[in-house]
């Protein structure tokens, strides 16, 4: 699917261009189809809704679906490098896909800007300057959530998380802040949808509390599995499994779970308040945390373009280590290895009407920086 922003193709048919730098093309390579299609629809959708904000006639996006495959992302990302003569890559959610991809495109001399999957093996020693990451490092959300256990005052977690590397990454994190004994972990198969077996473990192991990462149609599957079940312990997780999308599938089974995330809908500043807002008007829904990052990532890289040419890459990249935009999560900047410093909050499940939301009921970390940084040399 190729999709050229309607500022631009206005531009090409009046022979207009920016006075003050060369055009710019996108790739995005995002997941459309299957069973996390939700999370790259709404990275789409938040980051398109950005370009046809902003109007710019310099900047085409074309637009393809990855199908959550690695191969079919670098079948891609080789036909928008070599053949679309991309400037910019973004859209990849999962971990393994990004690792798949980011480091080839980055040693091509391709500025890649990731708005979710942020593997730690990119955030450390395998960080490149052309890399920035404007959502989180993987381990983030997990290490508030973490810091919030302690918080809550439990002692024995039972740790579930996907067979990939973001959910190693995710109970690492979680590990390096909780204080607690473990009762259990579990790597699942990634994709899995029948968690059986998983929350008999659970009954059977004397926790106190479940902490789980598992995004898209494995959360919903898994919540919905574990509340019939009859398992009484509190549950923790990241925002990944109770974000907006997600909610309306899982319905009660999440309400008053407590989870963590650097965005939500109800983040008091200008920007947040009109992204919301512009987002529902557009889309007709409530945006999550993907379109938020979606968003951001658009106006990351519009910031940039109004300072520098992208065939000009020192420049380029000082321009995008400014972080010069307004995001909606508030405060934004780079660490040195080009991932954000950011406030972390826990959030509540609620119902507003007949929508299942959130709303921030703390702060878990504040201006916090990932845990690899001084690994990277760049």
């Amino acid at each position: 699917m190729k999709f050229v922003t309607m500022a631009a193709a206005a531009a090409l048919a009046l022979g207009l261009s920016s006075a003050n730098a060369e055009p710019v093309k996108v790739g995005m390579i995002t997941t459309l189809s299957g069973g996390g299609a939700g999370l790259g629809i709404d990275v789409r959708d938040g980051f398109m809704l950005a370009v046809k904000q902003a109007g710019n006639t310099d900047l085409e996006v074309v637009i393809e679906d990855d199908q959550q495959k690695p191969d079919i992302a670098v079948q891609l990302a080789d036909k928008m490098i070599q053949s679309e003569k991309v400037d910019v890559l973004t859209g990849i959610i999962w971990s393994n896909l990004a690792m798949a991809v980011v480091p080839s495109a980055t040693a091509q001399g391709k500025f890649y800007l990731s708005p979710n999957a942020g593997p730690s093996a990119l955030a450390g020693k395998g960080c490149h300057p052309n890399y920035f990451n404007v959502a989180w490092q993987n381990d983030n959300l997990h290490e508030a959530a973490g810091a919030y256990a302690n918080f809550e005052g439990l002692k024995n977690s039972f740790l579930l998380a996907p067979n990939y590397p973001a959910g190693k990454d995710a109970l690492t994190g979680y590990k390096r802040m909780y204080k607690g004994e473990f009762a259990g972990e579990i790597y699942t198969k990634l994709g899995q949808t029948d968690y059986a077996a998983e929350i008999a473990q659970i009954r059977a192991s004397g926790a106190d509390s479940v902490y789980f990462f598992l995004p898209g149609g494995m959360g919903i599957s898994f919540l919905k599995q574990y509340k019939d079940s009859g398992v009484d312990l509190p549950v923790i997780g990241p925002a990944f499994s109770f974000d907006q999308g997600i909610l309306q599938a899982v319905g009660d089974a999440a309400l008053g779970v407590k989870n963590t995330s650097q965005w939500s809908k109800d983040i008091d500043s200008p920007a947040n308040k009109a992204f919301v807002e512009s987002f529902q008007a557009e889309y007709g829904r409530l945006p999550s945390l993907y379109a938020s990052q979606g968003f951001d990532t658009a106006n990351l890289l519009l910031s940039a373009m109004a300072k520098a040419d992208v065939k000009d890459a020192d420049a380029f990249r000082a321009a995008l280590e400014e972080a010069d935009f307004a995001s909606t999560r508030g405060g934004f900047k780079f660490g040195p290895n080009h991932h954000p410093i950011q406030d972390i909050y826990v959030r509540e499940v609620i119902k507003e009407g007949d929508v299942y939301t959130n709303k921030i009921i703390g702060k878990a970390l504040t201006s916090h920086a990932d845990a690899y940084w001084s690994e990277c040399n760049m």
